[in-house]
């Protein structure tokens, strides 16, 4: 990135998209979409993460052993390039392609916080399942979908046809990791594509609803590793199988 980021508004296609810095964390970031938080960089540190959900996804990630080994990763939806900023941070090395439907929002981000800058980012501008069904059999490590049609989670996410392409891409120990944005989902294709399965919620205090992050795999996926990474967190973090219905 060339020059220092600089908050700003722009319209992209799926809403109006607000860059901000926050005024407690030097480098830290903010990018809202119709005024919902999409994502949180922070530039100085990018092992940081602070959106919930992302931390989440990032304790899957934290219990694969090798601890160490880079990973060939599929980002369906890019927003702020946070999960790729965290994951070449932790596990440097890795491979990041991230697929964005929303050109405007790519544009504005990399202009401001410099996405293609990322280590090891390729930034491809399209359709997910599209482009999601030109890439290799079993090409990736990690195959992450946090994409969004405005406020709403991408259409066909979870569905028989996006589900299929997932499983192709992944290799057999592959980990897809799904942002469940709402509170009902049909996970019927998932459950039988990945027999392995996990839920990460935070929805241990009453009345808190918030996002959910769904781990699935075709091997047994790290439990006592994921374990002792959220036993000890605060908020306290909830890891639950997965119900097959």
């Amino acid at each position: 990135m060339g020059s220092e980021p600089v908050a700003g508004v722009r319209r992209v296609r799926f809403g109006n998209a607000e860059l901000s810095a926050d005024p407690e964390r030097p480098g830290g970031w903010l990018l809202r979409v119709d005024g919902i938080a999409q994502s949180y960089v922070d530039l100085d540190d990018p092992s940081y993460l602070e959106l919930e959900y992302l931390r989440y996804m990032g304790y899957v990630v934290d219990a694969v052993e090798p601890f160490d080994r880079p990973l060939d990763v599929v980002h369906i939806g890019g927003g702020g390039g946070t999960f790729p900023r965290y994951l070449s941070a932790v596990r440097p090395g890795s491979r990041h392609l991230i697929i964005e439907a929303d050109a405007a929002l790519a544009e504005f981000v990399d202009e401001r916080l410099g996405l293609r800058a990322v280590p090891g980012v390729d930034l491809r501008i399209g359709d997910g399942l599209t482009e999601l069904a030109t890439l290799p059999d079993a090409s990736a490590d990690l195959l992450v979908a946090d994409a969004f049609e405005g406020l709403r989670m991408a259409a066909g996410i979870t569905g028989p046809v996006f589900t299929a392409q997932a499983a192709r891409v992944l290799r057999p120990d592959g980990i897809y990791l799904v942002n469940l944005v709402g509170t009902r989902h049909h996970l019927d294709e998932i459950r039988a594509s990945f027999p392995y399965r996990v839920l990460l919620d935070g929805d241990v205090f009453a009345g808190y609803i918030g996002n959910q992050v769904l781990a699935a795999s075709r091997i047994p996926l790290p439990l006592d590793a994921l374990h002792r990474r959220t036993d000890q967190e605060m908020p306290p973090v909830r890891v639950a199988p997965d119900p097959s219905r």
